[in-house]
């Protein structure tokens, strides 16, 4: 399964973003995988940002982000997004998708360790 994360740039505080992640190059589809956004700030760890669940519409958020990003999947295009309003500087950082098979529990779904599949990340930067 190869991910490819597109959708970053460079956006003004209060701004919004949509991130997007395509899935391909395997049998199996976003629909039955946990599908989760991490990002990456300039010497932070990797943090987890949001996760959808496998075969189910439950979503997670970090504490950080929630009420102003939102998961989402489209089964059709493979494709699992993260729309992404009010933006603060401090949400500057590399955003990757992630994906792993069966059906994680939630714990799981926020580990970046046990993730399967990456993306190669792309680049958001909020201005203040």
């Amino acid at each position: 399964v190869q991910l490819q994360a597109s959708g970053g740039g460079l956006v003004q505080t209060g701004g919004s973003l949509r991130l997007s992640c395509v899935a391909s190059g395997g049998t199996l589809s976003v629909y039955n995988m946990g599908m989760g956004w991490f990002r990456q700030a300039p010497g932070k760890e990797r943090e987890f940002v949001a996760a959808i669940k496998s075969g189910s519409s439950s979503t997670y958020y970090a504490n950080s982000v929630k009420g102003r990003f939102t998961i989402s999947r489209d089964n059709a295009k493979n494709t699992v997004y993260v729309q992404m309003n009010s933006l603060k500087p401090e949400d500057t950082a590399v955003y990757y998708c992630a994906a792993i098979r069966g059906r994680p529990i939630t714990s799981t779904l926020k580990n970046a360790e046990l993730y399967e599949y990456w993306g190669q990340g792309t680049q958001v930067t909020v201005s203040s």
